[in-house]
């Protein structure tokens, strides 16, 4: 039977999506290197939702290690790949970009080269707001450019929608990338400003608010992205005969290839989303207002269209729902 490999598998966003692909009974093969950039036991214990099920096999190993990945593809009879397996956070890749370059790079080459040699039929990968730079033209839109990221995390990103339209050009490799916007929810990353403002509320500490405050982000649920991520990788753009085809609209590829916006369409000020911690947290925050950091940028938003007449996709989840579902988790997993 052929199978759905998840790279990246004890991060945040590929255990939601593994589990709610295993809840629909879909064999899973998961690869995770459970680096430390990060608390290796929460890592562990979002596997832990996993190993229960029998549909589900796991690899402890690095996308950048290329026999490893290409001998999980030929034995596990791989047919489609989700990958999430990234080094994360653009504040982080101004003081380690070998990390970004080895994971985000290197580790993103042997994928598409894995899936070239087993001719999988589908690869839906992670590319990233911040491939936008410092744009201003609000809402973001794939027609927009995005030649000029501000931080190497960015970059990194954008080498891989640049890397996948070659292979789906050259290869016929049906490739979808998808920009996720500010994802955030139960068994989210520490790194995150929802896990970081919620932690330091609870123990009476100092949040440290940059840009003064000024700063907008389309916060997204993991609900609403899990649910794009798999109406994706079950509509792939269908392969062609690109190179001989008429392409009226050359900035439009000809190739199985696409690049889809996925948040939720609808920005929320920093503050008001501090705010709303607040309210569930049931506690007022001590603030540090700071200037905005290297990389960082004040404003995110949207525009999610494409995404919508292709997979019909519309986010449902309100901030309040959302904050309210992780302070629960976060209560419940620290015990506090």
């Amino acid at each position: 039977m052929s199978k759905i490999l998840v790279t990246g598998c004890a991060g945040f966003i590929g255990m939601h999506t593994c589990k709610h692909l295993l809840d629909n009974q879909h064999e899973i093969v998961g690869i995770d290197n459970l680096n430390s950039y990060y608390s290796i036991d929460l890592k562990k214990d979002r596997l832990k939702n996993l190993s229960s099920y029998k549909n589900f096999t796991f690899f402890e190993s690095d996308i950048s290690d290329f026999l490893s990945l290409e001998k999980i593809f030929i034995n596990e009879n791989i047919s489609m790949v989700i990958n999430l397996a990234a080094q994360a956070g653009v504040r982080y890749s101004i003081e380690n970009p070998n990390a970004y370059i080895n994971s985000n790079v290197q580790g993103f080459m042997n994928i598409l080269e894995a899936c070239r040699n087993q001719s999988v039929k589908h690869l839906v990968y992670a590319s990233s707001s911040s491939v936008y730079g410092g744009n201003t033209n609000l809402p973001f839109s794939e027609d927009q450019n995005v030649d000029h990221p501000v931080s190497i995390y960015a970059a990194t990103k954008k080498s891989n929608e640049l890397m996948a339209h070659s292979y789906s050009h050259l290869f016929n490799l049906p490739t979808t990338g998808l920009r996720f916007f500010t994802v955030y929810g139960p068994w989210g990353r520490p790194d995150m400003a929802l896990f970081l403002f919620t932690k330091a509320i609870i123990e009476d500490k100092t949040i440290d608010v940059f840009n003064d405050g000024n700063m907008v982000r389309d916060f997204t649920y993991i609900d609403d992205i899990v649910k794009g991520i798999v109406r994706v990788l079950f509509k792939p753009a269908e392969p062609a005969s690109y190179h001989d085809s008429k392409n009226p609209n050359p900035s439009i590829s000809s190739s199985p290839y696409r690049i889809f916006n996925i948040g939720n369409n609808s920005p929320v000020q920093l503050l008001d989303y501090i705010s709303a911690i607040e309210n569930v947290v049931g506690i007022e925050s001590k603030k540090n207002y700071l200037p905005i950091q290297p990389g960082d940028v004040a404003e995110t938003s949207a525009s999610t269209d494409k995404l919508n007449q292709w997979v019909n996709f519309y986010p449902e989840t309100s901030i309040e729902y959302g904050i309210e579902k992780f302070v629960n988790w976060y209560r419940e997993y620290f015990k506090c």
